[in-house]
């Protein structure tokens, strides 16, 4: 079955681009805001100057026709500088990810661009040698003056003040004519191992004006993205805010915090926010619950966000009740969208409002709808799997995702292949209908089911429950079932072997990036001890972890010992004399001999440590820096014991500046050690599962 609009057609001979768009509004609206960015806000007129000039710098490094360039700097305004200047010099862009170098490093192998744009700071995190040739951002910005002074936001820039735009015999390649065809822009997948994505320019076209015939963007609107730049929705959605005549309202720092976002909203006056699921909670139910002591179902509309007049949601599954709660915290007229799509068409696909239902659903916490497909785009379901079709009239692209056509004509979401749970038998299980059913329960807002290997048997069904937004608390904690509650409600609702064993009770479900709830990010159950069945190893409060951990203790402990002794030999041939016991007698000469021996054995076992411990530290879930800090002070302060002791003993006790060195070198140190090692003793655990609940663990029932 297949749905589809034919409102915008892909013109497969137009030479229209999203850059021509742009440029258009730069020569007819030159003082208009483009980007509002703190200090670096530019006009249309400044942000196209300053892509100018960093495309013919590009031009002029050799960058051939349709060459990738990756982009990868922490500012945002730099960022759109960029990208667009890639185009304007006729080749295509990609945007990396610098909140996390691990993943810009694998985004930036998977693209193998010919060109990083990047900064001083990001450039050793995303380039280890061997790479890409490389322009720093910063050294382009001072060579050219730099961004230019913020202006207030309410008063437009002079025009006659503005530069002049490009004589026409000066044209940048990318501002003539482009094929559809040819890449415009690499967007990544948000796999763990990112998959590089091309997308053609009379892609990025259609895709914007999908978008802007059912969003209807004006000139007025000011848009925020709260999702990261190397997003799909943020990668390939700057061209709503920037093709429309609008205006991007960017984080003048390295991205957005979620405890900015709420702040931006009211004071730049947004009009136009796209967000993920739980950002559109946390803005409209959560954050807003503190400023109010309204229970969130009786509120009415968020004065914070009056200014918006759409909130347009992608990323993961939205059900109705969640589309109809955010509906009620905007102002009346104002819309949500639930957009769905992939990176092969721009992040366009689907998209569905309230309006759309032809009459109201008995089971709203239990739908998910993805409406309709966007103007001059297609999705069908072929052997349960959603494919979307672009207006290019390629081949369609299979999502990975499951859904139905309905009988109102509307398309329903129905899963990920991905996440199927293989039961005893080899029976397969789609866990979406099992969630939706758990999540009928009034005191639930999100649930992922997860199939987790247990001892007494694989593949045991696990419900990681979190409430709702804003949803009812009592005494501290969260109002969630317990598992013999949770079996009651589903008891009719499922098969008895689908109904989960255990139930983990959490504040919020982990999400990815992109806002993609992350099912390897989930704690694993609390699992009984496996002594007293036949064959175990583990003691009476033992686990398969501990058990898999013993090995390497035993190890590290045999290798400090043995470097301890290695220290004992080495000790008389660095500090002859300083273990000298001939004129004491026994049994102090013993004892004396058994404290060298230990100090000998602590700096072994500190070596061990130094080059072992961090990482079992870092189990813990405290603070990363103080995890670093503890780490160097408990090293210090195993390590120490030996080369201190023997300058002690050598060094006379009237020498008094020796004397005073050795303090400040040794004794000094191991205080601030021992301080350290206090603070991560009773620092809180960084954990944000803190409602983890574990209730009935790998039950028998």
């Amino acid at each position: 079955m297949t749905q589809g609009s034919e409102s915008v057609r892909f013109g497969k001979r137009t030479t229209d681009t999203v850059l021509h768009r742009f440029e258009r509004w730069a020569r007819d609206t030159p003082a208009a805001r483009a980007l509002i960015a703190g200090p670096d806000s530019l006009t249309y007129a400044e942000l196209d100057a300053r892509a100018d000039r960093l495309a013919r710098r590009l031009l002029g490094s050799g960058l051939p026709p349709g060459a990738l360039v990756a982009i990868g700097t922490a500012r945002q305004s730099e960022l759109i500088v960029a990208l667009l200047a890639v185009l304007k010099a006729g080749g295509a862009y990609a945007v990396l990810d610098v909140r996390s170098p691990r993943s810009g490093r694998r985004q930036l192998a998977a693209a193998q661009p010919l060109i990083l744009l990047t900064d001083a700071a990001q450039h050793a995190a995303l380039d280890g040698g061997g790479g890409p040739r490389v322009i720093r951002l910063d050294a382009e910005a001072a060579a050219i003056g730099g961004p230019r002074a913020e202006q207030p936001a309410d008063r437009p820039a002079d025009p006659s003040a503005q530069p002049a735009s490009d004589p026409p015999e000066d044209r940048l390649p990318g501002s003539a004519d482009a094929q559809p065809g040819r890449t415009a822009a690499v967007l990544f997948t948000g796999a763990a191992e990112p998959r590089a994505v091309p997308v053609g320019h009379g892609l990025l076209l259609a895709a914007h004006d999908g978008w802007a015939e059912v969003a209807r963007p004006t000139a007025q609107d000011r848009h925020l993205f709260t999702v990261g730049t190397d997003v799909t929705a943020f990668a390939a959605g700057w061209t709503r805010a920037l093709c429309s005549g609008g205006a991007l309202v960017l984080s003048p720092r390295s991205g957005w915090q979620p405890e900015d976002i709420r702040a931006a909203v009211a004071t730049e006056r947004v009009t136009v926010l796209h967000t993920d699921p739980a950002g559109a909670a946390r803005l409209l139910i959560e954050d807003a619950e503190q400023q109010t002591l309204t229970p969130a179902a009786h509120r009415g509309p968020d004065p914070a966000a009056r200014s918006l007049r759409l909130l347009a949601v992608s990323g993961d599954r939205l059900y109705l009740d969640e589309q109809a709660t955010l509906q009620m915290r905007l102002r009346p007229g104002a819309r949500v969208l639930n957009v769905y799509g992939s990176a092969e068409c721009a992040g366009i696909g689907t998209w569905f409002e309230l309006p759309q239902l032809p009459h109201p659903l008995d089971d709203p916490e239990q739908i998910s709808l993805l409406g309709t497909a966007f103007p001059g785009f297609r999705a069908e379901v072929h052997g349960g799997e959603i494919r979307l079709l672009p207006p290019d009239g390629g081949d369609a692209i299979p999502t990975g995702d499951l859904g139905r056509l309905r009988a109102d004509g509307l398309l329903e979401y129905g899963g990920r292949i991905r996440d199927r749970i293989t039961l005893p038998g080899g029976r397969w299980l789609d866990p979406y209908p099992v969630e939706s059913a758990i999540r009928s329960h009034d005191g639930i807002g999100a649930v992922i089911l997860k199939g987790v290997d247990g001892p007494r048997g694989p593949r045991r069904l696990v419900a990681y429950v979190a409430p709702p937004p804003g949803g009812p608390t009592g005494a501290g904690r969260v109002l969630l079932p317990d598992i013999e509650e949770l079996r009651d409600h589903l008891a009719g609702k499922v098969l008895r072997e689908e109904s989960p064993r255990t139930v983990i009770r959490l504040r919020a479900l982990p999400r990815t990036t992109t806002g993609q709830e992350d099912r390897d990010a989930l704690p694993l159950p609390i699992m009984p001890a496996a002594a007293g069945r036949p064959g175990s190893k583990a003691g009476k409060y033992g686990s398969a972890a501990s058990q898999g951990e013993t090995p390497a203790g035993c190890a590290a402990g045999c290798g400090g010992v043995g470097l301890g002794f290695v220290a004992l030999i080495l000790t008389n041939l660095l500090w002859p004399g300083s273990t000298e016991l001939g004129g004491v007698p026994q049994p102090w000469a013993f004892l004396f001999f058994l404290l060298y021996v230990f100090e000998c054995v602590a700096f072994g076992i500190g070596v061990v440590f130094l080059f072992g411990g961090r990482a079992r530290m870092l189990r813990q879930r405290r603070s990363p820096s103080l995890t670093v800090a503890a780490h160097l002070a408990v090293s210090y302060l195993l390590l120490a014991w030996w080369p201190q002791d023997n300058l002690y003993r050598l060094a006379a006790k009237q020498d008094w500046p020796r004397q005073a060195a050795l303090v400040y070198a040794f004794n000094i140190p191991l205080m601030i050690a021992g301080v350290v090692v206090a603070a991560y003793v009773v620092s809180k655990p960084a954990d944000p599962f803190d409602f983890h609940d574990p209730v009935d663990d790998w039950p028998d029932r």
